[in-house]
């Protein structure tokens, strides 16, 4: 089966202002019919890039292809692209349909085809039922979904969403974020969406791109991110990850207390160099038992409930104090709090790998 064509070409793209150098140098290629995210901390750079991408902002660097032709210096008017903003910027004063028609109406388009779109799509975005209601008339998810059927209705190459998801509730960020994987599969535009948070990432994305200060740290799919991180900032950003010191064996690392953690290990790092082994949650539990190999001794300070699981805060384990495991929410009383941490009996990997220590 052939790969997708690239639709979008991002060339050695830079942009600062004045001595921030938000966007350094980033290459990046976006295929066609592709949901893919931007991914980072505040300060990263992704928004600065969607900017450039929409033509709100110009490279002071670099090269934008759409369908092989050089965008950075087109206007946004004359481009292709959509932009759905963060707050939906609706028109108060319009209904919904007058909202959805309002870009097909200054294009000048015939009558009959704009009713005809806007039907469409709001049938696609099941707003038929809100058709003729003003947005202050409309939940917070059913506003989402008119600013989304505003942007597809004129049918773009490309479609930028900023945080489209930031100003919901939890549980209907949840619900969202498979109405967008399903309308972007229906309407088949790529979509390119803007986002630091990474559960967003994975459940959406086909594949995201992890930035910081300006560069581009690892772009992959989401399960090859999140098993495979690139460096230790992107294994900490995606999920929740566990850092254990120790020195670089064979096969593994050797703990402070002698325990062995099985995993893969760079070939740069030789035996008895200073290592970090990193392990994610789902690969660890909780045992009395104290003589195994893999056993790191260890002290429950909270567990906190979250639902379906309990994650256990533990100390002296790791440096940060993170989750150690994710288990039945079980929380540990006074008597049993003294545990002892261990992995998987099947060793580690894939979710075990270990870099060295800057």
């Amino acid at each position: 089966m052939s790969e997708p064509r690239t639709l979008l070409a991002i060339d050695k793209v830079s942009k600062n202002f004045g001595r921030v150098m938000a966007v350094d140098g980033i290459s990046l290629d976006i295929r066609e019919n592709e949901f893919f995210a931007l991914l980072g901390p505040s300060g990263c750079g992704k928004t600065t890039l969607l900017r450039m991408l929409a033509g709100f902002e110009t490279p002071n660097e670099g090269r934008i292809l759409l369908d092989g032709r050089d965008i950075a210096k087109t206007p946004p008017n004359r481009r292709p692209v959509n932009l759905m903003f963060q707050s939906y910027a609706l028109f108060p004063h319009m209904s919904v349909r007058a909202n959805v028609s309002y870009g097909l109406e200054m294009e000048r388009l015939p009558a009959n085809e704009i009713r005809s779109r806007v039907d469409a799509i709001l049938a696609t975005t099941e707003l038929v039922a809100f058709a003729d209601r003003k947005p202050e008339q409309l939940s917070g998810g059913q506003k989402q979904r008119v600013a989304l059927a505003r942007a597809l209705v004129k049918r773009p190459r490309l479609l930028l969403l900023d945080e489209p998801l930031g100003a919901l509730d939890k549980k209907l960020r949840g619900a969202m974020q498979l109405e967008l994987k399903r309308l972007q599969h229906e309407v088949g535009i790529t979509f390119v969406i803007v986002t630091h948070d990474q559960e967003e990432s994975l459940v959406m994305a086909d594949r995201m791109a992890v930035l910081r200060d300006g560069k581009l740290l690892q772009c992959d799919t989401p399960h090859a991110v999140y098993e495979h991180p690139a460096d230790r900032f992107v294994a900490d950003f995606i999920g929740v990850m566990n850092f254990v010191p120790g020195k670089a064996a064979n096969d593994g690392v050797l703990a402070a207390n002698g325990a062995r953690i099985s995993g893969m290990v760079p070939e740069i790092l030789s035996p008895g160099a200073a290592a970090v082994a990193s392990v994610r949650p789902s690969a660890s539990g909780c045992s009395r038992r104290q003589r195994r190999p893999t056993v790191l001794p260890a002290s429950s300070r909270r567990s906190p409930i979250t639902g379906s699981t309990c994650s256990c805060m533990s100390a002296p384990l790791c440096h940060k104090n993170r989750s150690w495991c994710a288990s039945p929410p079980t929380p540990p009383t006074a008597a049993r709090s003294r545990r002892a941490m261990r992995s998987n009996s099947a060793g580690m990997p894939p979710t075990s790998e270990f870099s060295q220590i800057d």
